[in-house]
């Protein structure tokens, strides 16, 4: 089943300690297992600290801030400012795209035209 986010989207995030930021997805990260444990990357959102102790890599060793992923439910696209919930059509030409509810404005294409199959 198609999802609601891809990478390259613009989000904001609706629910937590990050509620209201806004960044872009930098990855989508599916389980194989069970798809609603899907999480996604925004730059930018859910900062945590890690320490890393010092290696042949990185001989300082030291402090690091970076992006920790987050359950896919908790974003939502960004249209005109504000958060939208995706839904999808199918064009007469057999293309299928996701919609944004608010505006009816076309974020991407899912599957491209069908073609005929010839027998």
């Amino acid at each position: 089943m198609p999802s609601h986010v891809k990478s390259g989207d613009t989000v904001v995030v609706t629910s937590g300690d990050f509620k209201g930021a806004v960044g872009k997805i930098k990855k989508v990260m599916p389980d194989k297992m069970d798809a609603n444990k899907t999480r996604v990357v925004v730059e930018g959102v859910n900062l945590v600290t890690r320490h890393l102790k010092p290696s042949r890599a990185n001989p300082q060793g030291g402090v690091v801030t970076r992006e920790a992923p987050m359950h896919m439910s908790k974003v939502s696209p960004v249209v005109d400012g504000k958060a939208t919930r995706v839904r999808f059509t199918t064009k007469s030409d057999g293309s299928k795209v996701r919609v944004a509810a608010r505006g009816g404005s076309e974020l991407s294409v899912v599957r491209g035209t069908r073609s005929s199959k010839k027998k």
